[in-house]
């Protein structure tokens, strides 16, 4: 089998390292439009728990990690002078150059052909005869747009920016700083990666960054010049943070993460078969999911597959994809609490005891019970700092609802009504001709791009006089979202509606509560027993 590989980042080498050593009669051949010694980024970052099919398939990434990587376990938040540490994070990162550098010696170890400076227009790889041609040339893979009727490509844009930097300050694990400007907010995610150097990324919503006057680099020139303006700004801003260290700069550029997917990940094409690997697939936004780590467990994936169907290069593609697909799809759906939390950080910043923004940081993909399997330690202190505020646990913690005291942050709802302290408070739409206390009870949407007009809701009942808000329907990320603008935006109780099995209904509402999501929490009729 002949198979052509465009792209020469770490998912391609990989791909065509596995191809070639699993059967030294294919002949697989990169197409790297850079040359060898060239590299854009700083670090990459791999969680412990997720290695183990890699360092199976091959040993490169094992080397690179022990040999020239850093590894921790606390994650850091700091903000307002404090400092937070979540324990049972197991981490480790390695300098992208070096292990790129690795990777292309393995590959030439396997006899691969990798051709460094070749920019390999899509129509003549499919003219060279290839059986199978591997797209794994990123995000804006040509490929892929080339035949996107299809693969069926599709991208959800998010409202923040980015920019990827590096810097001398040795952090010691992954550390995530806040910090106010003149302009807004902006947030570091910060990480050693070995050689004295670290990952420094900078993100800040888009309103900072146009009033910071950060939107004046050119990104569409081609890829070399970095934006020094930023760096300047950037490195004033933090430099208390990082002990006065400087920012350095790769390529480094504002831009907004898009969550990709794609209907098909691979089509026939003429006589090749094409299919996609990595970014040109799929994404995850950096806070949860590593494209690099995804990248090569799917050239994992789709070696085994080749070998498993040596003579029929379709149905090999089909299992690659089933089985891909379902992995990836985890990752996704746990990105994207996390990326929506990236998009409000600064309401977070402005609006939560450090304790708390920390607690709600460390919450944002999972629920309490997973986050105290991995630090005890840091739920207890939290649990303590709410103890101190409140006077009791979370869900026993009382609290004043117009006019009502509650003994408990635990609401019944149903047939139209919220009982506060006894008393049924009827759940409208909106506010009417009657008299008395009612509540706005708003249907959350399914799509975060459709929150608009339920945010609209919000705003107008509380302004007409709701006594709370109550949410439901939708999705728990678009829930909370419309729960958090009804309290930390507009200064209105929130009751978050969960309809969800007893065995889960305590953790959740644990979360929710103890992380200022909600101020209550709706238990459907019936479900009243905890």
């Amino acid at each position: 089998m002949r198979v052509a590989v465009v792209g020469g980042g770490p998912g391609g080498l990989f791909a065509a390292t596995l191809a070639k050593a699993s059967d030294p009669n294919r002949q697989v051949t990169v197409f790297e439009r850079n040359r060898a010694e060239d590299t854009f980024g700083f670090g990459v970052v791999f969680s412990d728990a997720t290695l183990e099919g890699i360092h199976a398939a091959d040993p490169v990434l094992r080397t690179a990690l022990s040999e020239h990587g850093v590894h921790w376990d606390p994650i850091e938040v700091r903000l307002h002078g404090e400092q937070f540490s979540c324990r049972g994070n197991g981490m480790a990162a390695v300098e992208r150059r070096t292990l790129l550098r690795l990777m292309q010696q393995r590959a030439l170890q396997a006899g691969v052909d990798v051709r460094f400076s070749t920019d390999a227009d899509p129509a003549e790889v499919l003219a060279g005869g290839y059986e199978l041609v591997i797209a794994a040339d990123g995000a804006n893979s040509r490929l892929r747009s080339r035949f996107a009727d299809g693969f069926c490509p599709e991208g959800d844009t998010a409202a923040t920016k980015f920019i990827w930097l590096g810097t001398t300050y040795p952090f010691s694990g992954l550390t995530f700083v806040h910090q106010r400007s003149p302009h807004g907010v902006f947030a570091v995610h910060g990480y050693p990666i070995g050689a004295g150097i670290s990952t420094f990324i900078v993100e800040t919503d888009e309103h900072s960054w146009r009033s910071a006057g950060l939107d004046e680099f050119d990104v569409t020139q081609p890829p070399g010049p970095s934006d020094e303006k930023t760096r300047a700004y950037l490195q004033e801003l933090f430099a208390e943070q990082i002990d006065e260290h400087p920012l350095l700069v790769n390529n480094s550029r504002w831009s907004s993460f898009c969550t990709r997917r794609t209907r098909r990940w691979y089509q026939r094409i003429g006589a090749s078969a094409v299919a996609l690997l990595g970014d040109a697939a799929h994404t995850a936004h950096f806070s949860v999911g590593s494209g690099t780590k995804m990248a090569m467990e799917d050239a994992v994936a789709l070696v085994a597959a080749l070998d498993a169907h040596p003579a029929d290069v379709d149905a090999a593609l089909a299992d690659y994809e089933t089985t891909r697909r379902p992995q990836v799809g985890k990752i996704q759906r746990s990105a994207r609490p996390s990326l929506s939390w990236w998009e409000h950080f600064g309401r977070y910043h402005d609006t939560l005891e450090p304790w708390q923004f920390a607690y709600h940081f460390f919450t944002r993909s999972l629920p309490e019970s997973k986050l105290r399997r991995r630090d005890s330690t840091f739920v207890d202190a939290v649990h303590r700092r709410w103890r101190q505020a409140h006077g009791a646990e979370p869900l026993d913690s009382p609290i004043d609802v117009a006019g009502r005291h509650l003994d408990g942050r635990l609401v019944t709802v149903g047939h139209g009504a919220a009982r506060l302290a006894g008393e049924a408070v009827p759940l409208r739409s909106g506010p009417t001709g009657d008299t008395g206390t009612w509540s706005l009870q708003v249907t959350a949407p399914e799509r975060e791009n459709e929150l608009s007009a339920a945010l609209d809701a919000v705003a107008g009942g509380v302004a007409a006089g709701a006594a709370l808000v109550a949410v439901d329907g939708g999705t728990a990320l678009t829930r909370r979202l419309l729960c958090e603008a009804a309290r930390l935006e507009h200064g209105a109780v929130s009751l978050l509606v969960e309809d969800v099995e007893p065995a889960r209904a305590e953790d959740v509402a644990v979360t929710a509560v103890l992380s200022g999501r909600t101020d209550l929490v709706g238990i459907p009729a019936g479900q009243e027993a905890r």
